[in-house]
């Protein structure tokens, strides 16, 4: 053991010597390994934030829950011109399916509708993400609150004027002022603010609740009437453990039978249940790992050849170096094991380059965007793993020469 361990120290030594001796051929080498160990831990990276950060985004969800709607979440094999034929899911709908429904947790309902500015006093900030919807919302979506309340139910069916905000949305309009009590104006008209939602961070699918603001959709419905410049849906959360094949017949045997549909007429709405989207997204993560692995597998390929590159140069340079000590009694296992130790080394070093400018990047990007870029103890593992291997492999020719090499020769060669 102490013999090995000696050998892994001389190993170390050449390999530093090589870097000090011919740094710029011994860096070029190792660039493909640095590359190629950048590229896939960099990718795996950022598909482990991605996957962290939309975890954290929809924890506050049930993945059974239900948009019910017009529109496909995903692909659909109905043509785009009879989808567009599809008629909105109405209010009445909503309350016949919630008083109707088995197995249902909540029932919510919900209009998309176009970004506003909102104003109080002199303050104004624009571009925000408006929800009207009804009371269920509160607990459907998860909210929590730093200050007051939601609105109850009696204040979601009369369209009460008031409005509950999102944690920037209440500082960019109010400061450090408590904004409980005040009048903020939104589509021309007075909204008495009675709860600020917690802080969240910036939202994966672009919105979070801290630049958003739900307001009662009732009161938009008084408003404008079910105009078509606002899309309905209807949220749907099932009780845990529901059988949800079972439970999507039911809706939409409920839904057909409220509008009257025959029974050779297709659905005419669609059942888009939360834990589909999220499947296709792990799709598209699960893509790009493979598409990191497919490019920097070429990387790694090409520094491969640098550490083979460097290890037959090394080979030759001492030549006369390995005579000697096979004529000193160095066995064969010695030789070849000093000379893959020191490939592994170097790769490792090219390995760690390349992880070091993953971490770089990555406390760059954390600090510089609001997203948590994570460099993970298992990544840096397995790059260095990924790294050890390429110099064994690559290592292993110009090793098996090295001690085949006859003690005699290699003296002669080496003078």
């Amino acid at each position: 053991m102490i013999v090995y361990l000696r050998l892994l120290k001389e190993s170390l030594s050449f390999a530093i010597n090589a870097l000090r001796n011919n740094k710029l051929r011994t860096l070029l080498s190792l660039l493909g390994v640095t590359i190629g160990i950048f590229s896939i831990i960099a990718v795996l990276a950022a598909v482990d934030s991605l996957d962290r950060k939309i975890s954290k985004d929809l924890s506050s969800l049930d993945k059974n829950t239900i948009y019910l709607m017009k529109f496909s979440f995903g692909p659909s094999e109905i043509p785009q011109w009879k989808r567009e034929q599809f008629p909105n899911v109405k209010y009445d709908e909503y309350i016949a399916l919630k008083n109707s429904l088995s197995n249902t947790d909540q029932v919510g309902y919900q209009l998309f509708v176009n970004r506003e500015s909102l104003k109080y006093d002199s303050k104004t900030v624009a571009d925000v993400n408006i929800v009207p919807s009804s009371f269920e919302m509160v607990d459907i979506d998860g909210l929590n609150f730093d200050k007051g309340r939601f609105y109850n139910e009696s204040e979601s069916n009369s369209g009460t004027a008031v409005i509950v905000l999102g944690f920037e949305i209440a500082e960019g309009l109010f400061g450090t002022t408590d904004p409980i009590g005040k009048n903020i104006r939104l589509y021309g008209q007075r909204f008495t603010v009675i709860g600020v939602m917690s802080k969240q961070g910036a939202g994966f699918f672009g919105d979070s609740n801290d630049t958003s603001v739900y307001l009662p959709a009732n009161f938009l419905r008084r408003m404008y009437g079910d105009s078509d410049s606002m899309t309905p849906v209807i949220v749907l959360k099932p009780v845990k453990g529901v059988d949800m094949e079972a439970y999507k017949a039911e809706v939409t045997q409920k839904l057909r039978t409220i509008r009257g549909m025959k029974a050779g007429d297709i659905d005419n709405f669609f059942i888009n249940v939360l834990s589909g989207f999220t499947d296709l997204i792990d799709g598209i993560l699960g893509q790009m790992n493979v598409v990191g692995w497919i490019i920097s597998g070429f990387s790694l390929l090409v520094g491969g050849f640098g550490i083979a590159n460097i290890m037959f140069v090394s080979v030759k340079e001492r030549t006369n170096l390995i005579g000697i000590q096979k004529s000193l009694g160095a066995k064969n296992r010695f030789i070849l094991f000093q000379f893959l130790f020191e490939a592994v080394i170097l790769s490792v070093i090219g390995g760690v380059i390349g992880l070091l400018l993953v971490w770089g990047i990555s406390v760059l990007l954390t600090t510089l965007l609001d997203f948590e870029f994570v460099l993970s103890i298992g990544n840096v593992i397995l790059g260095t793993s990924l790294a050890a291997i390429i110099g064994l492999i690559s290592g292993i020719l110009p090793a098996i020469s090295a001690a085949n090499l006859d003690p005699v020769e290699a003296i002669r060669t080496g003078m």
